[in-house]
């Protein structure tokens, strides 16, 4: 079973931190759109993503990517046992990708959500709304 810490960043200038963090990882991006790019980094084992989307900049929100549907369960299990609020999302559509998801929000207000990927889609998409303290590119 593989875990792959994600974190997403909202950006200012999209072109200038890809430059920043292609430097930084000594790689491009995985994915590159107009408004998004995510590094899949296998060192660092990291889903790094950045966006502009009108977002303040800074920490959108954290993660961990599992590579199955067994997998999350066993995370969602793990994030039961905080006694926080959880949500949970089925082929929601974020990020260019179709995900099955956890989302809960720490003690200190930050969003972190477990997440299956499914699929790639065409679109960024926006994830159905959830219950969260803060604004995350996927917490409509």
């Amino acid at each position: 079973m593989m875990k792959r810490f994600h974190i997403h960043i909202a950006v200012d200038n999209l072109q200038d931190n890809i430059r920043f963090y292609s430097a930084l990882f000594g790689a491009g991006p995985t994915v590159s759109k107009s408004d998004y790019a995510k590094w899949m980094l296998e060192d660092p084992f990291i889903n790094f993503a950045i966006s502009a989307r009108g977002a303040k900049s800074g920490l959108d929100h954290v993660g961990i990517q599992v590579d199955s549907e067994e997998a999350l369960k066993a995370m969602n299990h793990r994030l039961a046992q905080a006694d926080l609020p959880i949500a949970e999302q089925q082929v929601a559509e974020c990020c260019y990708a179709a995900t099955n998801k956890y989302w809960i929000v720490d003690l200190q207000g930050i969003p972190w959500e477990a997440f299956h990927s499914l699929k790639t889609i065409p679109v960024f998409g926006q994830d159905t709304s959830i219950p969260v303290k803060s604004k995350s590119c996927c917490a409509g």
